[in-house]
């Protein structure tokens, strides 16, 4: 008994401090944000901040570090120190799309671990009025014997992957048009440079609204409480084009137990607070708060459901 108090006791010693009694935070936390800013994970991300800033009365910065698909912020964030003070926050196609098309990444997706899966949220799939479509069917058949160019927020993005999803489904070909974020994706549509996009919902509703877009469907599991008159794609007959986008908060995959909870107790408790919620409903979101090794499922269940689709359409970087 001496003997195993002894090596409980030395083993307690060499605990790191923090294991012991968390401190954090003590300093300021980096949130990165791995798309451009003014996205829904950018929203999210900065809603966080400020809740949590004033909770832990230390700053909570939002840096965004866009680019390669969200490869860049995620390499930024699986190269930081493991102690909760760096954090990603974007979307689930960062990991289970991207290693899909990329050769080489600058990391590995095991480099970091879910924090917690935030929300989900379904796309809008809309065209520019000059293409005469009205209905999912319309856009189907146009696809099957002419040129339709589609946007997406760049390579390996949702809009991207549902490029492939419809051409996967539908024996269509509609052409893939990256551009360097949601934003320039809608306006392309908008002003008519490309026929259509598959996007996100709120940067495309105003539009839809104005009747400078026309929508065709959502391609969540159901309608989207910001356009309840817009059908899903299943009621349009085809629901192999149900996507959904994951919200979630990553950090490096050493990152102690202790600090992992901590930002899940706080940051659910942030979502759970109706200055937040009222903040975020704009977003289209349905929340999630999926922690732990039900987080790590669903990322991979997705990785290995896209894995299949890309093989098959030939999806890639462009």
């Amino acid at each position: 008994m001496k003997r195993l108090l002894a090596a409980a006791l030395a083993a307690a010693a060499c605990l790191p401090a923090f294991a012991q009694a968390p401190a954090w935070p003590d300093k300021p936390v980096r949130f990165v944000n791995n798309f451009p800013a003014g996205g829904p994970s950018d929203l999210i991300a900065r809603s966080l901040a400020d809740v949590l800033g004033k909770e832990f009365h230390q700053p909570f910065v939002v840096e965004n570090k866009a680019g390669a698909s969200g490869n860049i912020g995620a390499d930024v964030v699986a190269k930081a120190p493991a102690d909760g003070y760096t954090v990603l926050f974007g979307i689930d196609s960062t990991f289970d799309v991207n290693p899909h098309i990329y050769k080489g990444m600058p990391f590995k997706p095991s480099d970091l671990r879910p924090v917690l899966i935030i929300a989900s949220s379904g796309l809008l799939v809309g065209v520019h009025p000059s293409t005469g479509y009205k209905t999912l069917a319309d856009l189907v058949a146009a696809a099957k014997t002419q040129p339709v160019t589609f946007s997406s927020a760049g390579s390996g993005s949702p809009g991207h992957l549902a490029v492939s999803l419809f051409n996967e489904a539908t024996g269509g070909q509609l052409a893939h048009i990256p551009y360097k974020g949601n934003t320039p994706a809608v306006l392309a549509v908008l002003s008519g440079e490309v026929n259509g996009g598959t996007l996100a919902t709120p940067g495309m509703l105003p539009h839809v609204k104005a009747g400078r877009i026309t929508a065709l469907a959502v391609t969540s599991h159901t309608r989207s409480t910001l356009a309840p008159d817009i059908p899903t794609v299943a009621e349009a007959g085809l629901p192999q084009l149900e996507q959904e986008v994951l919200y979630l908060a990553m950090v490096p995959a050493a990152t102690p137990e202790p600090i992992v909870q901590k930002l899940q107790t706080s940051m659910t408790a942030a979502l759970d607070r109706p200055d937040v919620r009222a903040r975020l409903e704009k977003l289209d979101l349905h929340y999630e708060k999926i922690a732990g090794a039900a987080a790590a499922r669903r990322l991979a269940d997705l990785s290995d459901h896209y894995g299949k689709i890309i093989r098959a359409t030939g999806m890639k970087v462009e």
